[in-house]
């Protein structure tokens, strides 16, 4: 279903703002009239607003990374300690400084001593709390465990974040080097090199032709610097607004999976992301069909997504989870034969956790692999550019040299 950005004001007069998945803003304006709230905006969360995109980018979140983590563990050390729920949740309420958090603990923690579940109460913040959060909290209470399931869920979190972490400082360190060697680069051609176009120029020396085209570019990059500088950021913006487009955005993440080097990182990225929530997800007694419509929406990449909702179809009609994974040709093949043995073994949570221990794992390593190689390619290739520009411009002044001697 679509996602849409709503305003609405709350009992006390209080205006939230968040996101809800509905099959319209109709519904959308029908489930805020439900919870006891005054609608005063729904619209797709893709027709962006007023604000500037990159607004939301630094906008720090009441629950989000770190500090949801922070809350699990909390909440889930506070009722290990036997303290009541809504006890948990009011000495919780004097930890963040965040004011919008506290004002989201209260509102839980008043739904709560007024009889509602915590799933509920945590389902009714707007958006805050995702469905994945929100059935596993659920699926604790049906079953009597609301400690286990927090303990759970904190470790979940904590390992997801810790691979997106992963994923992020992985690309941190090419990316900024490869904005270094950008700029070394430039200053080299468009500052460096143009001194040596004008000393040739004023001895009217006869130059070979790879020292005009050094010489050339080095003009160019002198003259158009600024073109340079502005279109990987024009690009970066265009690729981003494209990637809104759902054709698009499948189209892409079909290509990347095809991709020799990429592809299967991405596969492996997204099978551990899969497995690690559809794991959790069983261990907390949240049925197949259920998890398997949540954990899709963890992915990424929406073409192993698609997959992923193709098999849940199969599941429905009777299919084994393995078996209707390898349909789609995409998952990795252990991580499929993984997941038959626990079918097979009547321990599919257990396995799955470890298929994704094991992705997590091989990722890591294959990314690691991948940095050892991009840097020292990096540095390589900048000193053959470097190279062959002191080449062409010195080779020319030692022939003179010669002739003058």
């Amino acid at each position: 279903m679509p996602l849409y950005r709503y305003k609405a004001l709350n009992a006390r007069g209080e205006l939230l703002d968040g996101q809800m998945e509905a099959g319209s803003d109709s519904e959308v304006v029908a489930r805020l009239q439900e919870q006891g709230h005054l609608p005063v905006e729904a619209r797709l969360a893709s027709e962006g607003g007023g604000a500037s995109p990159l607004a939301g980018w630094f906008k720090p979140k009441p629950f989000a990374g770190q500090r949801l983590v922070q809350f699990t563990q909390q909440l889930a050390t506070l009722l290990g300690a036997g303290q009541p729920l809504d006890r948990s949740l009011g000495i919780l309420l004097e930890l963040p400084e965040d004011d919008k958090a506290k004002g989201i603990i209260a509102d839980v923690r008043d739904m709560v001593h007024g009889g509602l579940p915590l799933s509920t109460a945590l389902e009714r913040q707007h958006g805050v709390f995702g469905r994945l959060y929100v059935n596993m909290v659920r699926a604790g209470e049906a079953g009597g465990s609301l400690y286990d399931t927090l303990q759970r869920l904190a470790d979940y979190l904590e390992r997801n974040r810790a691979l997106k972490g992963r994923v992020v400082n992985a690309l941190i360190y090419p990316a900024i080097l490869l904005v270094v060697v950008g700029f070394a680069l430039m200053f080299l051609l468009g500052y460096v090199v143009p001194q040596f176009a004008l000393m040739y120029e004023s001895l009217d020396a006869t130059l070979p032709w790879f020292t005009r085209v050094v010489l050339g570019v080095g003009l160019f990059v002198r003259d158009w610097w600024f073109v340079l500088v502005a279109l990987p950021a024009v690009a970066l913006w265009w690729f981003a607004r494209r990637l809104r487009d759902a054709a698009f955005r499948e189209r892409f993440d079909r290509w990347l999976l095809g991709v020799r080097l990429a592809g299967p990182l991405v596969a492996k990225l997204e099978t551990t992301r899969l497995a690690r929530t559809l794991g959790t997800l069983l261990k907390n007694g949240v049925p197949l069909l259920s998890a398997l419509g949540i954990s899709r929406n963890v992915l990424g990449n929406r073409v192993l997504a698609a997959d992923v909702e193709a098999a849940a179809e199969e599941v429905k009609n009777g299919h084994g989870l393995s078996a209707a994974l390898a349909k789609g040709k995409r998952f990795p093949r252990l991580a499929v034969q993984m997941i038959q043995v626990g079918e097979e073994s009547g321990a599919l949570d257990t396995m799955l956790l470890k298929t994704a221990d094991t992705f997590e794992a091989e990722t890591a390593q294959a990314m690691d692999r991948m940095l050892a190689a991009l840097v020292p390619l990096i540095t390589l290739l900048l000193a053959a550019v470097v190279g062959v520009v002191i080449i062409a411009v010195l080779v020319p002044l030692y022939d003179l040299t010669n002739a003058i001697g």
